[in-house]
């Protein structure tokens, strides 16, 4: 399967955020482990009041202010990593969280990982599915045109996107920039 380019990340980022959605995550440490991409928000720049780049570059998010197609993974509330695909071109910061993937390879130890026997609860939300695939902060700033962390292009089609409030913020809630997959089981919110 053709493995998303540079040049997928580089664009506006709520264009990203949309076309995201039915990618397949590649994540290979020790196994492979694979994902379908169901649910994803987009944080756009320092006039974003829900962006972690809003008060400029900072030692947590100087990933968001390079290149397109980088990771950046963040830990909040003292007990959760989040992942997201940094967008746009350099000096530009913006990002798509990853808030939920479809489980496809690698189940048991994502299942391990995360403690449960219940596939609908292993990837079903930003935390959760850091944890199933065991990222951590020291996955952030990985170039995702390269062979550890990318997603693949298999020529799913989605169907109908819903657009949506973003989850877990006060500022910047009326942005409908969460994107999700309507009728899929592993999407954290509808």
């Amino acid at each position: 399967m053709p493995k998303l380019s540079r040049d997928f990340y580089e664009r506006p980022t709520l264009t990203v955020a949309r076309e995201i959605l039915g990618n397949i995550f590649v994540f290979r440490n020790k196994t492979r482990m694979k994902g379908r991409i169901v649910e994803a928000e987009a944080y756009i720049g320092q006039d974003d009041p829900a962006c972690h780049a809003r008060f400029g570059p900072t030692e947590r998010n100087k990933v968001m202010f390079g290149p397109g197609g980088y990771t950046y993974i963040y830990f909040i509330y003292g007990m959760y990593n989040m992942l997201n695909f940094v967008t746009e071109n350099e000096g530009f910061p913006a990002a798509c969280l990853i808030r939920a993937m479809e489980p496809l390879d690698g189940l048991s130890v994502m299942h391990k990982n995360r403690n449960t026997d219940k596939v609908e609860n292993l990837t079903s939300g930003p935390g959760k599915l850091c944890t199933a695939f065991g990222l951590t902060t020291g996955h952030s700033g990985i170039d995702m045109t390269g062979d550890i962390i990318y997603l693949e292009d298999d020529g799913f089609k989605p169907g109908n996107i819903v657009s949506a409030e973003r989850v877990g913020i006060s500022d910047g809630r009326d942005k409908k920039w969460r994107f999700y997959i309507k009728g899929n089981k592993f999407v954290s919110k509808r």
